[in-house]
């Protein structure tokens, strides 16, 4: 077979790039995003949540937000999960209340 050939059979192949939509209501469980990323949902580094989900003295041993370590028996690592309705309800307790704006036409 001649590369000509080879060329003709597979063509130019277009990959199209992968988009992924997410719809904040239907989501239940977060997973922390890699290390030096933000997670795609709330825009949170990885050391913020981890600073909501795990124990600390900064929370009192007490974190404000759930979250759940999946692993198979035996193993030291396992995934941790944030439970998003309680990382949300976080954020809007937290919310800045501020005063609603006015838009007069000059």
């Amino acid at each position: 077979m001649t590369a000509e050939h080879k060329n003709a059979i597979l063509g130019a192949v277009e990959i199209p790039q992968r988009t992924t939509s997410i719809n904040p209501a239907q989501i239940e469980f977060l997973r922390l995003p890699p290390v030096g990323q933000r997670c795609p949902v709330t825009g949170m580094s990885r050391a913020a949540l981890n600073g909501l989900i795990l124990p600390s003295e900064a929370n009192g041993g007490k974190p404000p937000v759930k979250s759940f370590c999946i692993r198979q028996r035996g193993a030291r690592t396992g995934i941790r999960l944030i439970d998003y309705q309680s990382l949300r309800g976080f954020i809007l307790a937290h919310a800045e209340r501020g005063e609603a704006s006015t838009m007069t036409a000059e």
